[in-house]
């Protein structure tokens, strides 16, 4: 690898380091003073991007790489919360993927760009449960905030039940409804 395509490489690592200080946005509008970035989100969108595939019978690997890259662009836009359509076109995904990984040596650059083009076509299983991964987990942190007393939340739950499309996605949003943030503690 040449030294410049390493310092691509490295100056790319530095600006996804900004999504672990991009807060999402749209959680201070329901009153939480310090939402979880979009890097945390990520990670357990990928997660469970993983888990739904494993579910669905698609690739979890595929599906997780999927959701690593679903958000990335917005180290150049921030988080925009869905109350800028309207007011904003919302930005290009591929666009903004083909701007940050111009510099990138080329097997860097076809996978990222190839991993956002198949997330946002939603053609193949891996892009559908990457995308119902996104609302699933989105819903969980709507569930995790109420119970810690932001009372706002019924937005976001509702957006993300009617959001998600594969069958597994569905049963375990409703499931989360019922099922406590702690379950997990039950031995």
């Amino acid at each position: 690898m040449s030294e410049q395509a390493a310092g691509a490489l490295a100056a790319f690592g530095y600006e996804l380091g900004i999504l672990k200080r991009i807060r999402r946005a749209g959680w201070w509008h329901a009153g939480v003073r310090d939402p979880e970035s979009v890097a945390e989100h990520t990670m357990r969108v990928a997660q469970l991007a993983a888990l739904l595939a494993a579910e669905e019978g698609a690739d979890p690997a595929r599906a997780a790489f999927l959701a690593l890259w679903h958000d990335t662009q917005e180290t150049r836009t921030g988080d925009l919360p869905h109350t800028v359509s309207g007011y904003l076109t919302k930005p290009d995904p591929r666009q903004i993927t083909a701007d940050q990984t111009a510099r990138l040596p080329e097997a860097s650059r076809e996978a990222v760009r190839a991993a956002v083009d198949e997330y946002e076509d939603q053609e193949s299983a891996e892009a559908r449960c990457a995308k119902d991964a996104d609302k699933l987990e989105m819903l969980l942190q709507a569930v995790e905030y109420r119970d810690t007393g932001v009372n706002r939340v019924d937005g976001w739950i509702d957006s993300a039940l009617k959001g998600v499309k594969t069958e597994t996605a569905r049963k375990v949003a409703e499931a989360a409804l019922t099922v406590s943030p702690l379950a997990w503690r039950d031995r």
